[in-house]
């Protein structure tokens, strides 16, 4: 493969209008759109993770949207391989892949290259462990992540359920350890010319769109999508698609046994804390990759411009 193939990849936090502008460039004919969002992998997520509507993607397909059921798992290792062979067939169909989203570890698990080493995730042993914290709690899975792991257990909280349960995972399947594992690994760097772009709008713009977004959400029936998962019993709150911006405050208003008015501007409330703190996180991201990575910071005004002189 040329190893001058060009990818775009468009970052940014939640809200910057990353969304619109891939489809701005889309329109030109040059690009197929990947999704780089760990929530829109989900069927049945729409209101709460701003997913385009069905006639959107029907003018703008985007690859990896509404590819599992929410009860499924889908780590950056998946997305990575999934990504890579996308990449591949958009290359061979003569276009450019412009990968669009906000979940920045996707976006540095591709950039370093693949690691070697690591077993893929196990529904079966993932369940077991997650079966095993609701029972005994996730600071019993930290106790026993720190007899096998205690690089590990040292670096994770005891409420970082995810990373914990990988861990612990890792260790079921192979007998060894994940930091040993880390230490062992090699990365594969793929044979593309990645293009590096960001929206990194001014904080207090962002807080404004952001507020805006989840007023329109609830308006739209964010509450009763939440509801309408909740009564699937396949699904339950410890799931990572549960635990997403919004729909773990939803599903921790609608456990109350009589909920007040309260009690849902409190909800509501901390969705919109949430989803601030994830905007924070993303920049702490973004901040992090250009330590690493030659990234273009755009101005939204002229965004597609820039975009399509490179």
């Amino acid at each position: 493969m040329n190893s001058d193939a060009p990818v775009f990849c468009l970052m940014g936090p939640t809200a910057s209008g990353k969304t619109a502008l891939a489809c701005e460039l889309y329109d030109t004919g040059r690009f197929e759109l990947i999704s780089v969002d760990s929530a829109l992998v989900y069927r049945g997520m729409d209101i709460g993770t701003a997913k385009p509507t069905a006639d959107e993607l029907a003018g703008y397909p985007h690859h990896l949207i509404d590819i599992l059921a929410p009860e499924q798992v889908y780590s950056a290792a998946d997305f990575v391989a999934d990504t890579v062979d996308l990449i591949q067939n958009i290359h061979a169909r003569g276009k450019i892949p412009l990968l669009v989203g906000g979940t920045m570890l996707y976006f540095r698990s591709l950039l370093q290259g693949m690691a070697q080493g690591l077993p893929a995730s196990d529904p079966e042993v993932r369940a077991a462990i997650e079966a095993e914290a609701a029972v005994l709690g996730w600071s019993e899975i930290h106790r026993q992540l720190a007899v096998v792991d205690p690089r590990a257990a040292e670096r994770f909280a005891p409420n970082d359920r995810q990373r914990l349960s990988r861990a612990l995972e890792v260790y079921r399947l192979t007998g060894h350890a994940i930091s040993d594992l880390h230490d062992q690994q090699t990365f594969q760097p793929w044979p593309f010319r990645f293009n590096l772009f960001a929206l990194m709008p001014e904080r207090a713009w962002l807080h404004q769109r952001i507020e805006l977004r989840l007023q329109q959400m609830w308006q739209q029936g964010f509450l009763e999508e939440v509801q309408r998962l909740k009564s699937n019993p396949s699904l339950h709150a410890e799931l990572p698609s549960m635990r997403s911006v919004g729909y773990r405050q939803a599903w921790e208003y609608l456990e109350l046994a009589a909920p007040t008015a309260a009690d849902h501007r409190q909800m509501q409330d901390k969705a919109l804390f949430a989803t601030r703190q994830l905007a924070k996180r993303q920049y702490t991201w973004l901040r992090s990759l250009r330590e690493q990575h030659e990234i273009d910071i755009l101005d939204a005004m002229n965004a597609s411009q820039m975009l399509l002189r490179v």
